[in-house]
């Protein structure tokens, strides 16, 4: 038989077995929340800009007088024929029909309060988006700034936004992707700035290699 002493060491070890792979998956589950959180908040910012985008160019479309595409009807599932009904049915049909008639003028009013008072809060100035933040520090520096640096200078302008390197990183790559900024490499580190700046950085460069 198993003495008090060896069950109790076996207890003890398997305690600590399974804390260690519970310590693990843990640790695990927060980085892989903390990747999808960045990668989350990178396709909003893609999202933001590319709804702005759209505006522009829909307002691009009208200044140039190009009618724009008719939105799809939904009529035509109204003239669907219905299958026959019998008189229960039909009284139920009836009775449905006049609750829906008197819910209009109160959902009309409903949509109303909600429609004014959202109105007041259209020449509010908003805050600016991760891209626009990313954008004007590029544009503000005079000399190439990697993501870590861009993600440190922006969290102490805005101690508010929960900035990622991982993140600013995404949005940069994105900038790059539309040509408002250019990405150069110095060893291992990625710089990234913007394509005014880069052709001053780019020619101090090629300068000091011809003088080496």
């Amino acid at each position: 038989m198993r003495t008090l002493s060896e069950t109790t060491a076996e207890t003890t070890e398997l305690t600590s077995q399974y804390s260690a792979q519970v310590a693990g998956d843990l640790d695990r589950n927060v980085k892989e929340q903390e990747r999808l959180s960045g990668e989350i908040e990178a396709l909003q910012a893609q999202l933001t800009a590319l709804r702005h985008d759209h505006t522009v160019l829909v307002n691009i479309q009208q200044a140039l007088g190009v009618p724009a595409p008719a939105a799809p009807s939904a009529e035509p599932a109204a003239t669907v024929p219905a299958p026959r009904k019998t008189r229960k049915s039909a009284a139920t049909s009836t009775a449905a029909k006049q609750a829906k008639a008197k819910k209009p003028a109160a959902s009309t009013r409903k949509r109303s309060d909600k429609k004014s008072p959202a109105k007041a809060p259209a020449t509010s100035p908003t805050s600016p988006t991760l891209v626009e933040l990313v954008r004007a520090h590029l544009e503000a520096q005079g000399e190439p700034r990697s993501a870590a640096e861009i993600t440190t200078a922006l969290g102490q302008q805005h101690p508010e936004r929960n900035v990622k390197t991982t993140v600013v990183r995404t949005t940069l790559e994105g900038l790059v992707a539309r040509n408002q900024a250019q990405r150069s490499k110095q060893g291992s580190s990625v710089f990234y700035t913007t394509p005014e700046a880069a052709g001053p950085a780019a020619q101090a460069e090629e300068l000091a290699q011809q003088g080496e």
